[in-house]
């Protein structure tokens, strides 16, 4: 797996859990400041997009990953 793959996996994974805590209607439902995690990891898919350098990437390469598109 490379590092682009296992930035969308977690990204995927951080949105589906903050919104299973933060949605009323969830039974998991914790509070509502969990879907500010939600446009945390939004805003930062965002900004990679645009950027071109993503945080999590450069810290998964560093953790041995091999960088992929």
């Amino acid at each position: 797996m490379t590092s682009w793959q296992l930035v969308r996996v977690i990204a995927g994974i951080f949105i589906m859990l903050s919104l299973a805590l933060g949605a009323p209607s969830s039974p998991w439902f914790v509070n509502e400041w969990f879907l500010a995690f939600t446009l945390f990891v939004g805003a930062n898919i965002f900004q990679s997009g645009l950027t071109r350098w993503c945080l999590m990437e450069t810290i998964l390469r560093k953790l041995g990953l091999k960088p992929g598109c």
